[in-house]
């Protein structure tokens, strides 16, 4: 049988083709012979109960100069595909969350969507990590000046980050005596209108923030470790980090499996952890990335192996 694959993603000509993850996905689903729609989050809309999107036929190539050709727009019910792959990077605003309920009707109409348009909802990329307290470090969400006051005095060496931004995006460190320290709150905080996550700081990031992917619950057995530039505390490659592969500790595989039963019972078949050290920091489930260059460095096959995954899934619905 040739599945049908939708895809939801950012422009596709703006992708960065060495390092996106969506269009490995779209690679691998193309050498096995799947008829690929393609659809950014404005193609979508919802008529009663029918899911529509604007769906156009795309062929992909790994071509730096031509990686992708779309043929014409056509309005059809989101029913018609097997499978939606919902790869739409951050932030999760209003529009991604209206996103997520129309997604919710192909759902109901017997569509795979990859990830679950309701665990998309749940599992915010920095609080459901939280669902794992054996796994984190001290960690404090608040809006309360004086809370984060107390934390910061307790540890003396905190990070303070919002809860809906990607790429080490206001990521910012307070170590003891910092004279920001009251900006910063108030700036991250919007005077206490707005929650934010504080985390004891890990010495470790030295050594880099690495990315564990996993696929139906299981973990890759190889990290890309996201090492700081210079005069940064953040492990972000959109924050000048340097990407290096290295296999994946014991402490890694604890932490992966106390994470992924949770995983394939809320239908993330792909998610990236972030850990530091020995400390699980965030759970990715939007759209996290890696597979390209992981599979450069251990010639893997990352996506196919998530693919298969998918099938399986889609066989067992």
């Amino acid at each position: 049988m040739q599945v049908r694959l939708g895809v939801i993603m950012d422009p596709i000509g703006t992708i960065k083709i060495h390092k996106d993850s969506t269009f490995a996905m779209l690679l691998a689903a193309q050498r096995r012979g799947w008829y690929l729609s393609y659809m950014e989050q404005s193609d979508l809309s919802l008529q009663q109960r029918d899911p529509l999107g604007w769906m156009r036929p795309l062929k992909v190539a790994d071509n730096p100069e031509q990686w992708y050709h779309l043929g014409p727009a056509r309005l059809k019910s989101l029913s018609s595909l097997d499978i939606i792959l919902m790869r739409k990077d951050p932030p999760f605003d209003l529009e991604y969350l209206v996103t997520t309920y129309i997604l919710d009707q192909a759902v109901a109409l017997g569509v795979l969507v990859v990830n679950s348009p309701q665990s998309l909802r749940d599992a915010n990329e920095k609080l459901f990590a939280l669902q794992f307290p054996q796994c984190c470090p001290p960690t404090l969400v608040t809006k309360r000046t004086a809370d984060l006051r107390n934390f910061y005095q307790m540890h003396q060496d905190i990070i303070i980050k919002p809860l809906d931004a990607m790429g080490g995006a206001s990521v910012f460190r307070l170590q003891a005596s910092d004279p920001n320290l009251s900006v910063i709150i108030e700036v991250m905080t919007q005077n206490e209108k707005r929650f934010v996550m504080a985390q004891r700081f890990i010495p470790e990031i030295s050594a880099g923030d690495k990315r564990i992917l996993m696929v139906n619950g299981e973990p890759i057995p190889y990290a890309l470790a996201r090492i700081p530039a210079h005069g940064e505390t953040r492990g972000n490659l959109v924050a000048g980090a340097t990407g290096k592969g290295i296999p994946l500790s014991s402490k890694d595989f604890w932490i992966a499996e106390q994470v992924g039963s949770t995983l394939r019972n809320k239908g993330i078949l792909f998610a990236g952890l972030d850990v530091i050290g020995d400390y699980l920091t965030e759970i990715n489930v939007t759209s996290p990335t890696c597979i390209r260059e992981l599979d450069k460095i251990f010639d893997l096959d990352i996506a196919s192996q998530f693919l298969t995954a998918c099938e399986h899934r889609l066989t067992q619905r």
